[in-house]
């Protein structure tokens, strides 16, 4: 629907890793919803919430050091929803070399004070 975005780029610190070295699979998850939520706000007047995430696949580990970039592109918008395409790629801390790690959909949907579904360009 339109060109991606890089909307995060973050470095992958120790304190987020699990015991075996690899960063939790729940921090790279808050980072994507936050690169969509950062996204989809832009096309939404109205306050919005994610609602669905889907078809997160996790292709490689994020080792602490890496950098973590998350591009964003909007999939669909919807009357009071909007749907929003991530992918997450690295840095390797040694290298360099850039690598698809993750991806997922993340739908969200505009509400009003009510906390009631609303147009999205309300």
């Amino acid at each position: 629907m339109n060109e991606r975005e890089l909307v995060i780029k973050v470095v992958a610190m120790p304190r987020d890793m699990n015991p075996d070295g690899d960063m939790f699979g729940g921090w790279i998850l808050s980072q994507m919803d936050l690169a969509a939520y950062l996204h989809a706000r832009k096309l939404s007047k109205a306050r919005i919430v994610t609602v669905a995430i889907d078809n997160i696949v996790f292709h490689k580990p994020v080792y602490a050091g890496d950098c973590l970039m998350c591009f964003a592109q909007t999939e669909r918008i919807g009357r009071t929803s909007i749907a929003v395409k991530i992918n997450v790629q690295v840095e390797r801390k040694d290298g360099n070399a850039i690598e698809d790690v993750t991806e997922g959909r993340f739908v969200f949907v505009a509400i009003g004070p009510d906390r009631q579904p609303v147009p999205v360009q309300a």
